[in-house]
């Protein structure tokens, strides 16, 4: 059994209009370890892909299996906590927490699954990804680039069994670009990304293109 396993995925939006398809019959596997980019033109359905991988929109059409939990099948509760505790999620934007400092919002995953945070475990991450000397800071006093690095710490913090990370060293120069790399390689079971660099893409084992809500192209790189 695959660790991933999307079928026949589908994606429809409505607006009081004609109905609007993003995906449309995307179907794929990954094994566990298993590292993919996600390419494709804006609007392509990259980043409605990911998040329907992630559990945070649900498909009008059929499913997604995680280490052989259907991830839809569930109540959404229960989707909820399974997200939780086995899916880290980097957004474009971000989405840290305004109101909560640096420190809070790498903790926030762990204390809302009454998982006991290891301190030194934290400030580690937190040296590797060059935000140590932010942990008592606010997210609007640290740049974009800062503030990237932080959300990626926060969805690795859990050590989640799947990453999905949409464009994760879009504000980042070279040097942060490679560590962050580095650390998604090492320290990840499965790890999806997507990205419109095409020199990072070609840092994964897989690529798959997507155009108007298909899959045109999956190519497994040597």
């Amino acid at each position: 059994m695959s660790f991933l396993t999307v079928r026949h995925l589908t994606k429809e939006y409505t607006g009081g209009g004609a109905p609007v398809r993003a995906l449309c019959d995307v179907s794929f596997s990954m094994e566990q370890g298993d590292f993919a980019a996600i390419v494709g033109a804006s609007g392509s359905g990259k980043s409605t892909l990911l998040h329907l991988l992630g559990g945070v929109d649900v498909p009008t059409d059929d499913s997604v299996e995680i280490a052989g939990v259907d991830l839809f099948a569930q109540k959404e509760e229960s989707r909820t906590v399974f997200r939780r505790r086995q899916i880290g999620l980097v957004y474009q934007n971000y989405n840290l927490i305004p109101y909560l400092t640096v420190r809070e919002n790498l903790l926030l995953p762990l204390l809302l699954d009454a998982r006991q945070p290891d301190a030194e475990q934290v400030e580690a991450l937190a040296l590797r990804l060059g935000v140590a000397e932010k942990l008592n800071a606010l997210p609007d006093t640290l740049s974009g680039g800062q503030q990237q690095r932080v959300a990626i710490a926060r969805a690795v913090v859990t050590r989640p069994a799947l990453l999905l990370a949409d464009e994760p060293t879009g504000n980042l120069d070279t040097a942060n670009t490679a560590g962050v790399m580095a650390l998604l390689r090492e320290i990840h079971e499965t790890t999806i990304i997507i990205t419109h660099n095409l020199e990072l893409a070609l840092q994964a084992k897989r690529i798959i293109t997507l155009s108007d809500g298909r899959i045109v192209r999956d190519e497994v790189r040597p």
